[in-house]
């Protein structure tokens, strides 16, 4: 029997809190190993609202100077460009199932892809500050929604036996967006300002509603679950992920716990996320199952999608900040060379489904991970001369490794999750899956910070103005100032020791860059091995299976 036919079998009164998902018109299926044409519409147009929702966090951060200067901020305060939308969508991720049952999951879903695309275009006639950061957040919090509700609809309308191509499509949605996010925005924003780059939601939106309205079966809306729901999980929750995202993303710039406002927020983060636990593990009916982490699969699958977020996200944080620091690319030319991390894994991963029938599911997606992790290694000896060009072979393997992992995990991380869960399992997986990548941005800028003072200090042992090489080389560089319009010998000299300064300081920079390439390498080993330690599926089993 389907995931799909097993979901109908159920009594909809028996458990009014955990209704199994969307119903879709005969796509419960006469024939229980292959969905009808209704339902592969809705799930590939729920990929798109995916898509469009994770490509947002990526699409302003090779923008964000532009963006900073047309709304008149600073760098440290347009930050919160991307912190809104982080916030918002990490805080809707795990109320989705609850919600989609309150208001019903077909008009939950098409209100909240209306409502992210007005929010998304309300974006680009901000003026300042505090109205981008509020669009922003509306925007998070309508495109949240989209994530885990793409992940659900493969999970409860797709048989096992083709839940494989279903998750390598959502795996298309999170790996591929963000990759190919700074490629569209740097493109838009160089040539037609920034403000185009929050209009690229529209025309997807349309599609997508209309393909939604016309699959998905109307169900009544279910307000008497708002007196059911658990408003304490929720409010903790809420509060304390908002929290915990604003430490990540702002923690580093404010030098972390030195600052009163890190330190207070962090506590209030800790204590609100330990009583959302509490009550969790206590309450007649959570908000979020928690006790599915106990399941072997459940729980390792979590583990390794947190990491894979920390890395994921990791790379397309560190790799325009290198290119943008060291090399002084704009956003146009950051996009062009993340595009091969992107565009290869369109060929990539519609192959993934087809390995997964002939092969352990566990060993492609640790093989996906070794390819990532070996693209990072192979960034550990950056140089001045190597850019663009030179990333293109690492940026190919990552792609590859990209392609490889996603699915595979996806399927042994939901292998026995039954229908009746499978919104508190993808909420949960998403929810983590972008904690660990905010996780990630947050300790990769540390590492770089620190990491970066090391290597100055290290260097600045040797150039010294006692040393015979440093003293020639101030000499060539005061000869040479002087040789192109500088007639003060004092003055040359003082801009020959300042552009030694510069050099030994990109020198740095360019070796604490090359230090955080080797962390993503490392988590990226420990999620591989950790894949291994999760028990067999059946090859060509997909999520649901054993």
């Amino acid at each position: 029997m389907s995931n799909i036919a097993q979901a109908a079998a159920l009594d909809p009164h028996r458990n009014l809190a955990f209704p199994v998902g969307p119903r879709i018109g005969a796509s419960a299926g006469s024939k229980a190993d292959k969905a009808t044409l209704t339902a592969w519409i809705a799930v590939l147009a729920s990929m798109v609202g995916a898509f469009m929702a994770i490509l947002n966090i990526q699409i302003t951060n090779a923008s964000l100077l532009d963006i900073e200067g047309g709304i008149g901020t600073g760098v440290d305060n347009g930050a919160w460009i991307s912190t809104s939308y982080l916030i918002g969508e990490i805080v809707v991720i795990p109320l989705t199932d609850y919600l989609s049952k309150v208001f019903s999951f077909r008009r939950y879903i098409i209100g909240n892809t209306i409502l992210f695309a007005l929010f998304s275009m309300a974006c680009a006639f901000a003026r300042d500050l505090p109205s981008m950061i509020a669009m922003r957040g509306l925007q998070g919090f309508a495109g949240g929604v989209l994530i885990p509700m793409a992940f659900t609809m493969v999970l409860t309308k797709l048989p096992k036996a083709q839940q494989p191509i279903g998750l390598a499509a959502f795996a298309m949605a999170v790996t591929f967006a963000p990759a190919i996010g700074p490629t569209i925005g740097g493109y838009l924003t160089e040539n037609y300002g920034w403000q185009t780059i929050f209009f690229v939601n529209a025309a997807p939106s349309a599609v997508m509603v209309i393909a939604l309205a016309f699959t998905l079966e109307p169900e009544p809306m279910r307000l008497s679950l708002l007196k059911e729901g658990d408003w304490a999980g929720i409010v903790t929750m809420a509060i304390g992920l908002s929290a915990l995202q604003t430490v990540l993303e702002e923690g580093n710039k404010d030098d972390w716990f030195d600052s009163p406002s890190i330190l207070r927020l962090a506590i209030v983060a800790a204590v609100f996320l330990s009583a959302f636990v509490a009550i969790e593990l206590n309450v007649r009916k959570p908000l979020l199952n928690l006790r599915l982490l106990k399941s072997r699969n459940f729980g390792i699958g979590v583990l390794v999608n947190i990491l894979m977020g920390f890395a994921l996200f990791g790379t397309v944080y560190v790799l325009p900040q290198y290119l943008g620091q060291v090399h002084r690319y704009n956003a146009e030319q950051i996009g062009n060379v993340l595009a091969w991390t992107g565009l290869p894994q369109l060929l990539l991963i519609p192959l993934v489904p087809l390995l997964m029938k002939r092969f352990d599911a566990r060993y492609i997606g640790a093989l996906g991970l070794g390819l990532f992790a070996a693209s990072s290694f192979m960034n550990i000896m950056l140089s001045p001369d190597i850019a663009g060009d030179q990333l293109l072979i690492p940026n190919v393997v990552r792609a590859a490794g990209q392609a490889l992992m996603l699915a595979p995990i996806s399927a042994i991380t939901t292998a026995g999750i039954s229908p009746s869960d499978a919104g508190t399992a993808s909420g949960l997986s998403n929810m983590l899956r972008n904690l660990g990548g905010a996780v990630g941005t947050a300790t990769l800028a540390t590492v770089l910070t620190k990491r970066e003072q090391f290597h100055s200090n290290i260097i600045g042992q040797s150039v010294t103005l006692y040393g015979d090489e440093v003293r020639q080389r101030i000499s060539d560089l005061t000869n040479y100032f002087l040789s192109h319009g500088i007639a003060d010998p004092a003055t040359a000299k003082h801009q020959a020791i300042v552009a030694i300064g510069k050099i030994v300081k990109r020198q740095a920079l360019i070796m604490g860059f090359s230090d955080t390439f080797a962390v993503i390498g490392v988590i990226l080993a420990i999620a591989a091995f950790a894949l291994l330690l999760t028990r067999k599926l059946k090859p060509g089993a997909g999520a649901g299976g054993h």
